[in-house]
């Protein structure tokens, strides 16, 4: 086997070295983010962003990481005290049901094999057995072992 020696670039999702290109473009001073430029760079963005995800629909940017998009949603969405069903799957699954336990939330947890994604057929198990669940948390990639649940087919179920 041959190895090419020179810097490495591992493709998985954090930490990782960083590509000269985009270390050149960070030594670059900021924009004012009250200022017209950045008002049209965030546009630029948007409209790029609903191409990539092939959507007419309003797109967020949300500059948080996953922890702090699961906060916010949790603090806007839900009231104390309301019932949510948290799959743990992983570790990240772990993390958001603490999260929702911390928020005063009533969490149900089920557990869930983190070498599979969650099924339909689950979550809809778990829903009919409790009519008073107001949110379903579910970790759509959990990194710690690389599982998908398929969120859009157990949101629409």
């Amino acid at each position: 086997m041959s190895y090419k020696s020179g810097r490495h670039f591992l493709q998985l999702p954090g930490p990782t070295n960083t590509p000269e290109r985009v270390l050149r473009a960070m030594s670059k001073p900021t924009i004012d983010h009250r200022g017209a430029e950045f008002k049209e760079l965030t546009h630029r963005l948007l409209e790029g962003l609903s191409a990539v995800f092939k959507t007419e629909h309003t797109v967020i940017i949300y500059p948080a990481s996953g922890s702090g998009a699961w906060e916010a949603t949790l603090a806007n969405v839900l009231n104390k005290g309301d019932r949510v069903l948290s799959f743990q799957q992983g570790f990240f699954a772990g993390k958001w049901a603490e999260t929702a336990t911390r928020f005063g939330l009533d969490v149900r947890v089920e557990s869930w094999d983190p070498r599979r994604g969650l099924t339909v057929d689950a979550a809809m198990d778990a829903l009919d057995s409790d009519h008073e669940i107001k949110a379903v948390l579910v970790v759509h990639n959990e990194t710690s072992t690389g599982v998908t649940s398929d969120v859009e087919a157990i949101g629409r179920a």
